[in-house]
């Protein structure tokens, strides 16, 4: 199956964050209606909703046609992306005013202090993860689709 490569490397790589993103809504829904957390976290899934499966996406369109000049493996070309996805996100963030970024660490909402030495091991944490959906599901839906 050679036909419209990049459609199918397209559909592969939004594929986990459409399913995940609902499930963050329900988590969502039910802090913020059910124990009624003050914190208006709503402002801060706009960005991960309206972007982040686009990104997966065209981030596998980009593996397919780089992967016959570098070789590069898919799981290690998906722990880049979280490199892109912080630095935009923060930007995001901190011009719509969700987040404040202190001395001491990153504030959110105005209510939420989270330290720096926090944030390193779970952006750590977060690579890995990455790099484990793109090297098994990823890399697993490419090959269904023939397009690994």
């Amino acid at each position: 199956m050679n036909t419209h490569p990049y459609l199918r490397a397209f559909l592969a790589g939004a594929f986990v964050p459409t399913l995940v993103l609902p499930l963050m809504l329900i988590v969502f829904i039910v802090v913020r209606l059910v124990l009624r957390v003050p914190v208006p976290i709503e402002r801060g899934l706009v960005f991960p909703m309206a972007l982040v499966p686009t990104l997966w996406a065209l981030w596998n369109m980009l593996w397919l046609g780089s992967h016959p000049r570098t070789h590069l493996p898919i799981g290690l070309h998906g722990a880049i992306l979280p490199f892109l996805l912080l630095p935009s996100g923060a930007l995001v963030a901190t011009c719509l005013g969700v987040l404040h970024l202190g001395e001491h660490g990153a504030t959110w909402f105005h209510a939420c202090t989270v330290p720096y030495a926090l944030i390193a091991p779970v952006f750590l944490c977060v690579l890995a993860g990455y790099y484990l959906v793109w090297k098994y599901v990823v890399g697993f839906l490419n090959r269904e689709l023939e397009i690994g």
